[in-house]
Order: structure tokens, then sequence, then C-alpha cells
């Protein structure tokens, strides 16, 4: 069991902290331009313009950027959180996200502040976990900071060393770290 990685996003849904942790590595695969009617090269020339001229970049040729990562985290806690209040109403709420490789746990305080971390699919039932990082945590270390800023503008984000240390010698003894 491992943790992967550890986000907070304030109510304007920008990530004010990220922290990776012991991630596999992803390869990444660059596009084929091969065409399948035949392999010549006017053809891989006219798909290679198609692909130039078919605006951003190219998929899968390099990893992501960290607030690209950030709004398809983002992304993914909206809209499955959103989905559950529809289906089942104002009473059930989105705690865990499950795949075949990892698992998002959930944590949302009472100011629309999102805490979000990605383990290892073996971890069960970390919310406790989640809530002592922002009762014992942010709250001590950047809510009660008076140097910090109160709302983190245009993704300013945490920061803040003794929140970043608390953090590490926080998680760094529990089981679920490996």
């Amino acid at each position: 069991m491992t943790i992967y990685s550890f986000w907070i996003f304030d109510r304007h849904c920008e990530c004010i902290y990220h922290k990776d942790f012991k991630r596999p590595q992803r390869v990444l695969r660059p596009p084929t331009l091969a065409s399948t009617t035949g392999d010549t090269k006017e053809n891989a020339q006219q798909q290679q313009k198609r692909v130039v001229s078919s605006g951003g970049p190219p998929k899968g040729t390099g990893p992501l950027t960290v607030d690209d990562e950030a709004k398809l985290v983002f992304g993914v806690v909206f809209s499955l959180r959103n989905m559950v209040t529809k289906l089942a109403g104002d009473r059930e709420s989105f705690f865990a996200f499950k795949t075949s490789k990892y698992k998002l746990h959930f944590f949302e305080t009472q100011t629309n502040l999102r805490f979000v971390m990605v383990t290892d699919v073996r971890v069960e039932g970390i919310r406790p976990i989640l809530e002592q990082i922002y009762a014992g945590l942010y709250v001590e270390y950047v809510v009660k900071n008076p140097l910090s800023p109160p709302e983190h503008p245009g993704g300013e984000g945490v920061n803040n060393e003794l929140f970043s240390l608390g953090l590490d010698r926080f998680l760094t003894p529990l089981e679920i770290f490996e």
C-alpha cells in the first residue's frame, strides 16, 4: 500500500497545494503517423500536417504538467460529487473512487476546501486521515498563520514549510505509506 499524491483545492477550484509521493513511472508512447492505407512518405507527411494543424499539443508525447493534472483531478472529483448528489440526493456524499490502478479519496470541508489523496487500490477508509490533515495541520499551520493569505488568488497556493514538514511527519509513520 502506498500514497501516490495529495492535493488541496480551494473554493475557487484552484489547486493550492500538491505533493507527489511514490508514483509509478508512466511510459507514454508517441503517436503513430503511419496511415492505414500504406506507409508511403506522402501519407505520413500529410498526417503530420494534420496533427500539427489540429491545434494543441500532440497527444501522448510527454507527461502532463502539474496544472493539467490538477484540472483532471478536480474535474473527476467535481463530476463524481455532482453525479452522486443528483442520483442520491443531498444526504449522500462522495468519499472515494476506485479504478484497477489507484483509489482517489476525497474530503470536503464546510468552507469548500477539498482534500484529495490518490493511493494504491488496497488502501481503505482514509477519511479520518484527511480530516486530521485538515484540522491538525492545515488549520494550525496555514489558517492560523498571520503571514498566510486567507484566499489564494490565481492559484498562488500554500507556501508554508511547516505545513509540508508536518504533512511528511504525519504521513510517513502510517502503514499506508510505504
